[in-house]
């Protein structure tokens, strides 16, 4: 596991109560980084996963809301802000497969227009408002922003049509971004391959076998693997902009 000295840098991990984000917040704040944990205001998993973590001596602290509804996420985000003095990076990681397992691509009577808003809503256009709202405290801070993507947007196969399509916008969204925000700001993102999360234990056992037997590592990614990618690219790796590193452990 890689590390840095993040003393005196400001941190906001959106999606932060489980899997990927809360190992984020938890590498960042071992750095030394001062981190705001922003969970869904029903999911006490945020508040209780940022206590502990502060009983540690970290510095860490909760912030609800959810990034899907327009003036609640730039408001969110504002609030971090405002408690933190400024914002050194935003790891825009909230987001939603909006089922409990895959939809087959070919059940596209599953796939509603309720479906597709929601998913849209909290995967793609969620990162903009986040990155939005935080665009001058980052320029200011010369500052980086890393989205958690999926190698569902680059080709491989999602849990959903609908997901894959918004995890590519994604990716698209981390280039305009890196344009629209440079040279200030930096905008890279992550595409994970199958991770080990809460979401993901309810799948089929043939699919987690599946991706598997496709992995040259042989075995799936565990959330601290992605947080590590995310350190490298928020941290570190100062001449890269507008790029998604997959993290799959050899399968694309």
């Amino acid at each position: 596991m890689i590390s840095a000295d993040l003393h005196g840098r400001r941190v906001l991990v959106t999606g932060g109560a489980s899997g990927i984000g809360l190992a984020a917040v938890t590498l960042f704040a071992r750095c030394g980084a001062e981190v705001m944990l922003n969970h869904l205001a029903e999911d006490a998993r945020g508040p209780d996963a940022a206590a502990r973590l502060a009983a540690e001596g970290l510095k860490v602290r909760a912030i609800p809301g959810t990034v899907s509804v327009p003036g609640e996420a730039e408001a969110m985000v504002a609030r971090g802000i405002d408690a933190l003095g400024g914002l050194d990076i935003l790891i825009n990681n909230a987001g939603t497969p909006a089922s409990a397992t895959p939809i087959a691509f070919t059940d596209l009577d599953a796939m509603t227009e309720e479906f597709w808003q929601t998913i849209l809503a909290t995967n793609l256009i969620g990162p903009y408002r986040c990155a939005h709202a935080a665009a001058p405290a980052l320029r200011q801070a010369k500052g980086a922003i890393v989205n958690t993507a999926s190698v569902a947007g680059l080709g491989r196969r999602g849990s959903s049509i609908a997901y894959s399509a918004s995890k590519a916008g994604l990716v698209n969204l981390t280039r305009s971004l890196a344009r629209a925000l440079a040279p200030e700001v930096r905008v890279n993102a992550v595409a994970p391959g199958l991770v080990e999360t809460p979401w993901t234990q309810g799948w089929p056992e043939e699919r987690k076998a599946d991706t598997l037997s496709r992995t040259l590592l042989a075995r799936l990614a565990k959330p601290e693997d992605i947080a590590e990618a995310m350190l490298f690219l928020a941290a570190g790796a100062a001449y890269i902009t507008g790029e998604t590193l997959v993290v799959d452990g050899g399968m694309l």
